[in-house]
């Protein structure tokens, strides 16, 4: 019975404890083209505009990064931030978009890792975060 409840045990603290929520983009109604990307200066998880970038280019939705008020071409808008974790090592911890046409939000995705011993904590900002941009905009090509 130790050895049962010891195996329950290891393996909860070992499984991946992460969640991921999206509300994603009607494609039937928002003709998406091009997004503007609000840069947030204090996020410190350095390729995360990158990443953000390919995500949308991926789904051929062109990207336009800027600081301060939205240049007046866009129509949609992209906020974001992020924070990290540290364990040896920084690793992104937990993301949210915000997706918005004019100011009204209309997708949203979060994605957190909220602790465990799981090595997939440690991945690539892109390995966690590409799936998610893609289920937040899946009915784009």
């Amino acid at each position: 019975m130790k050895k049962i409840v010891f195996i329950v045990l290891a393996s909860s603290l070992l499984q991946a404890c992460t969640s991921v929520n999206v509300r994603k983009v009607d494609a039937s109604a928002h003709a998406v083209k091009l997004v503007c990307i609000e840069e947030n200066p204090k996020v410190l998880v350095n390729d995360m505009l990158a990443v953000l970038e390919e995500g949308f280019q991926r789904h051929d939705i062109r990207t336009l990064v800027y600081q301060g008020k939205a240049p007046d071409r866009c129509e949609y808008t992209l906020w974001y931030t992020a924070t990290r974790g540290w364990d040896f090592t920084p690793f992104l911890n937990r993301a949210e978009l915000r997706l918005r046409r004019n100011s009204e939000t209309i997708a949203s995705a979060n994605y957190e890792h909220s602790g465990g011993f799981a090595l997939n904590k440690w991945a690539s900002t892109s390995t966690k975060l590409s799936p998610v941009i893609d289920e937040l905009l899946s009915g784009f090509k």
